[in-house]
């Protein structure tokens, strides 16, 4: 591993910043289109709850591709690479990114040099995200679901 000047470090610390905030705002975005959109199917409220877990799992994959993208700028920049099974391809990319998004960390892939702070901060964003969308899912289905359900 090569040794990197101040400004490349802030570089790279831009980079992991910016992937978290813009995952957040992601899914800050869809969870808000969720709670007015769904009032459009208002009168099947089953529906607006498959809605809402469709729409969630696709605003996770839209944030885990974002990181995927992070991941491949910061391999670029010579700030660490994923080394284990693993290709260059951007599945690999997307795969890696999936496996720390769900903290499930399979280990067939790693991320070695600087690189770790990024999967690091990307399983506690992915943390997060995934809990305030079973926040919402299940305010959701308090709210759609009866006593007779």
């Amino acid at each position: 591993m090569e040794d990197h000047t101040f400004w490349e470090n802030v570089g790279n610390l831009g980079v992991i910043l910016l992937a978290v905030i813009l995952a957040t705002v992601v899914h800050y975005a869809v969870l808000k289109r969720l709670n007015a959109g769904g009032q459009l199917i208002g009168r099947y409220p089953r529906f607006r709850l498959l809605y809402g877990v469709l729409m969630s799992l696709i605003a996770h994959s839209v944030e885990i591709a974002i990181f995927a993208v992070a991941y491949q700028i910061s391999a670029s920049s010579g700030f660490g690479v994923l080394e284990g099974n693993f290709e260059g391809a951007l599945a690999d990319y997307l795969y890696f990114s999936y496996a720390a998004f769900t903290t499930v960390g399979f280990g067939d892939i790693v991320a070695t040099g600087p690189m770790r702070l990024l999967a690091g901060m990307e399983a506690l964003t992915g943390f997060v995200l995934i809990t305030w969308t079973a926040s919402y899912l299940y305010i959701e289905m308090s709210r759609t679901w009866g006593a007779n359900d």
